[in-house]
């Protein structure tokens, strides 16, 4: 084991597991990151775009579930794709409860120009991994998100 926390053996090995996670995660994301920031957009923007693109248009509520941000933080990235002409956003006579969001001409030519890229990059970065290993840990990921989150629910 790589860390030096002298605790049990199950503390030692969830957190040198952990370190492990965290480390690779980061090496993975550098370069996409890297990219995404390139095209003068930030990672939660990048997102919106990708979620637009492939699912069509959403609600605010369902891109932050999407993209993992909260509603105020999905308010702000919102507002910004707006204030640069890529996303429309529109109140619906059958639902005006919440906006909804879809893309514009030029959020659709920005993000369908800069995901192949995006793809190339993470393509790329898990070519370490045969397929068999990318099902596994993809496998593992999900198993230890959702044990994550029924803990959170319990509390």
């Amino acid at each position: 084991m790589s860390i030096h926390y002298k605790g049990t053996k199950e503390e030692v090995s969830a957190l040198d597991c952990f370190i492990k996670l965290l480390r690779a995660s980061e090496s993975v994301n550098a370069a996409a990151v890297r990219q995404i920031q390139a095209n003068g957009l930030t990672e939660s923007q990048f997102g919106v775009l990708e979620a637009l693109l492939h699912l069509g248009t959403l609600n605010q509520n369902q891109l932050a579930g999407k993209i993992l941000k909260s509603g105020g933080n999905i308010t702000l990235v919102i507002d910004n794709l707006l204030k640069h002409g890529l996303v429309v956003k529109e109140k619906r006579s059958d639902d005006r409860r919440c906006y909804w969001i879809s893309l514009s001409e030029r959020g659709k030519e920005l993000i369908s120009r800069i995901f192949p890229e995006h793809v190339r990059i993470i393509t790329g970065r898990f070519a370490a991994l045969d397929s068999e290993e990318q099902k596994q840990l993809a496998l593992l990921c999900r198993k230890l998100g959702t044990a994550a989150n029924h803990q959170e629910e319990e509390k």
